[in-house]
Order: structure tokens, then C-alpha cells, then sequence
């Protein structure tokens, strides 16, 4: 693979000097326009051995494992006092380090994964951040362009990475050892990415100098007082819109709130509220889907019901449709990144369209925002009648600490396994026969 190639490099010095001396500035790699443009580019930096450095810094960030920060601390970074040195070093300390963790997996996938287009793309777009990373090292806390220009840069790396996806098993099938590795990865992968990205985002969002003037009071992407029910209820116009330009009719919602902490009061929590939504417009649109697909003979649609609870440790989103159900059997496919059954989308490079429509990673991507903060997204069904799905949130912005990969020897076993004979009996599709003595005619 190019990833295997690339490591051979290691004695090589760093490639931005040289890259400066051609003219073909780092930065110019975050603005090229289109697939073909980038795709050259990672070419041309294999083609002069540009990447020489990479395995060595790899092996010098994956070494230190990563920091995770609780909601909390997320708030006290962006407070009124917050120092901008203080963001700034702790993000060039730790950017390098979460995404060398990361980057140290990504050699563990199948080679012929790893030789796919898509992923020899993608690699070189890690490899070319993970540089600059090391660069900004150097840099003063003004310097916010190579952070807009890193995140710029890895914007499509979730269609990329499942284009890639797509190109194995077209070419290759589908094994379970290969799924099981696949899926154990790109959990991780895509965490790593959330994470990445919401400190690139805080940091540029703080220290900017501006404040959203539709959102006052949010510290960077962060709502001190995110108001549920309002998220539920822009998620569900949003889905509304969708299905209505496709199905020519939608159904109602029922939100319900249980206030346990202060009963008659609205439910806030300090969250991310895109982070939110992506999650409830994905179960809005499976939900729509489903109950008009279920009911296209009815003259009325049954009611998607919303219920909204908080604990004293957690909030609890439960939505409830009468779909017709999923059969238990298919529940878990419906999180694979391998099994994913939806056709390859157009692809777009338009920010605002629905997100992944088409590569089926709505479900999964979504339960990784859940778990992002210590929560979960689970999926309860009944086949012949409906589906719940259950966001789970901490309640506690204390209690809500990222959920970061680590590359160890406990990840390192994941990619070495093999499947073993089960040791629970398989049905058999033909039942033996169980007389003792056949008679024959």
C-alpha cells in the first residue's frame, strides 16, 4: 500500500522547506478546488518523496496519548477570561497527538483497502496536516490560518473515506474479519475526526474577535443553555421539508418534556446543539420514511411521538414512530460501515445537503456524536409495528469528557483477530432427523 510505501521515507528530512522552495505553499493544498486537483497533488508528493518524515513524527506524537477535555472545560477555555496563549498551546501540543494515534491505525487496514483511490487520497491528506501540525508548533497563538486551513482541507474525509469503502467491496467482497476490523476503525477514525474538529472549531470560533449574532451567548459551538426542545423542533421542520418535496405528505410530532430537576421549566443542557441535531434529523428521516412507507394506504399518518427527560444524571431523547418495525436480525447492520446497503450518492461539495445521504453512515455517524460526550444512541424495535430510538446525554457538563481513541496495545489486539468457531451451537437449516431408526419405502 502508499501508506506501507510512504513509511520507507522515514530517513528523509521534512518536505515544507522544499515544498517553499518550489512555490507550492502548504497552504494551497486547503483551497484547490476539486477531486482531480487534490488527487494530483497527493501524487505529486509521493512522486518527490515529500511525505519522507511522516512515519517518524507519527511515531513521535502516538506516543503520548490524548487529553481529553470535559464540556466544562470547553466553557472555561471560551469564558470572559480566557487566554487565547493558553488555547493555543495546549491545541498545538495536542492536535499533533490525536491525530498521530489515529494515523498509526489506519495502517492496520487491508492493504488492498489502503491501495484504493480514495484512501491513498485521504492518507496524504493526513499526512500533509500532521506536517503542518508539527510546523505550528513554531507558530505564533495570531496564526488561525493553518488551523482554518487543516480543517478546510479534511471536510470531505467522511465521503472520501467511504468511497474508499465502496471501492473494496466492489472489487473485493465483503469478509467478516475484514468488517469487524472496518468497523472497529472507522469508529474510531470518524470519533477522532469529531474531535479533532471541535477543537479547531472552538479555538477559531473564540478568538476570532466576532460573536454570531443569532447565537449571543454560544461559546464557540458550545449552548450554555441548549434548549432542547427547540433542537427537536428545527430537526423535525428540516425532515418535515424533505419528506414532504418527496412524499407529498409527512407526519405530525407529539413532544412530551418530563422536567425532574425543575419541574414546569424547559430542559437545558450545555451541549453542542449541532452536534444535536445531526443526530435527531438522521432519526427524524428514518422515522418519516419509514411510517409513510408503512401507511402510503392511509388517509392519516400516525403520530412520531417525542419524549424529552432529565434525570439528575442523564438526558433522555426517546422518538417513537409506528414504521412497521425492524426485525432484530437487522438492527446492528443498520450501524455497519460494510454492510451499508444504500447506493453510492452524487457527490456534492455543497456544505448544507443532507448529510451522507446516500452511503447509509447517517445511524453510525450519529451514535458517535451521542458517545462523543459519554452518551449513546441505541435503537429498540418492534417488527410489524414501530421502531424507538433512545439518545442518551449527560445531564452534567462536568460529566460530559470527550471519548477519544487511543492507540495501545489493547487496539493493536482488535486488528489481529481472527474469527473463531462460535461456541454456541448454529441452527441448521435442515433439522436432523431425530427417530432412532428410518424405515425405508
Amino acid at each position: 500500500s502508499d501508506w506501507l510505501f510512504l513509511m520507507s521515507f522515514s530517513a528523509l528530512p521534512s518536505p515544507l522547506p522544499r515544498l517553499q522552495e518550489k512555490g507550492l505553499f502548504v497552504s494551497e493544498l486547503g483551497s484547490a478546488k476539486g477531486r482531480g486537483e487534490k488527487m494530483k497533488f497527493a501524487q505529486f508528493l509521493l512522486k518527490n518523496n515529500f511525505v519522507g518524515g511522516i512515519p517518524k513524527q507519527v511515531e513521535r506524537f502516538s506516543k503520548f496519548s490524548p487529553s481529553p477535555l470535559s464540556m466544562k472545560q470547553f466553557i472555561d477555555f471560551g469564558s470572559a477570561n480566557a487566554c487565547e496563549k493558553t488555547s493555543f498551546v495546549f491545541l498545538r501540543q495536542e492536535l499533533p497527538v490525536r491525530l498521530a494515534n489515529i494515523m498509526k491505525e489506519i495502517d492496520f487496514l487491508p492493504d488492498k483497502l489502503l491501495g484504493t483511490p480514495s484512501l491513498r487520497l485521504l492518507t496524504s491528506w493526513y499526512s500533509q496536516s500532521l506536517l503542518e501540525l508539527i510546523d505550528f508548533l513554531e507558530k505564533d497563538p495570531d496564526d488561525k490560518d493553518t488551523l482554518v486551513n487543516i480543517r478546510n482541507r479534511h471536510n470531505n474525509v467522511v465521503p472520501t473515506m467511504a468511497q474508499g469503502v465502496v471501492e473494496y467491496k466492489e472489487a473485493f467482497g465483503v469478509d467478516p474479519v475484514t468488517n469487524q476490523n472496518v468497523q472497529y476503525f472507522l469508529d474510531r477514525f470518524y470519533m477522532s475526526r469529531i474531535s479533532t474538529r471541535m477543537l479547531m472549531n472552538q479555538h477559531t470560533l473564540i478568538f476570532d474577535g466576532s460573536v454570531n449574532p443569532a447565537h449571543p451567548k454560544h461559546i464557540g459551538s458550545i449552548d450554555p443553555t441548549c434548549d432542547v426542545v427547540e433542537v427537536i423542533k428545527d430537526a423535525y421542520e428540516t425532515s418535515k421539508m424533505l419528506c414532504e418535496q418527496y412524499y407529498l405528505t409527512s407526519p405530525d410530532m407529539k413532544v412530551t418534556e418530563v422536567n425532574s430537576k425543575n419541574p414546569g421549566q424547559p430542559i437545558q443542557i450545555v451541549y453542542v446543539p449541532s452536534h444535536l441535531y445531526h443526530m435527531l434529523f438522521e432519526l427524524f428521516k428514518n422515522a418519516m420514511r419509514a411510517t409513510v412507507e408503512t401507511h402510503e394506504t392511509s388517509t392519516t399518518l400516525p403520530l412520531i411521538k417525542v419524549r424529552v427527560s432529565l434525570g439528575t444524571e442523564d438526558l433522555t431523547i426517546k422518538m417513537s414512530d409506528r414504521g412497521g418495525g425492524v426485525p432484530l436480525r437487522k438492527i446492528e447492520r443498520l450501524f455497519s460501515y460494510m454492510y451499508s446497503t444504500a447506493p453510492s450518492p452524487v457527490r456534492v461539495d455543497n456544505g448544507r445537503n443532507a448529510p451522507l445521504a446516500g452511503f447509509g453512515y447517517g445511524l453510525p455517524i450519529s451514535r458517535l456524536y451521542a458517545k462523543y460526550f459519554q452518551g449513546d444512541l441505541q435503537l429498540y424495535s418492534m417488527e410489524g409495528y414501530g421502531t424507538a430510538a433512545v439518545i442518551y446525554l449527560k445531564a452534567l457538563s462536568s460529566e460530559s469528557v470527550e471519548r477519544l481513541p487511543v492507540f495501545n496495545k489493547s487496539a493493536l489486539r482488535h486488528y489481529q483477530s481472527t474469527t473463531e468457531a462460535d461456541d454456541w451451537c448454529m441452527p441448521s437449516k435442515d433439522p436432523k432427523k431425530l427417530g432412532r431408526y428410518e424405515t425405508s419405502g
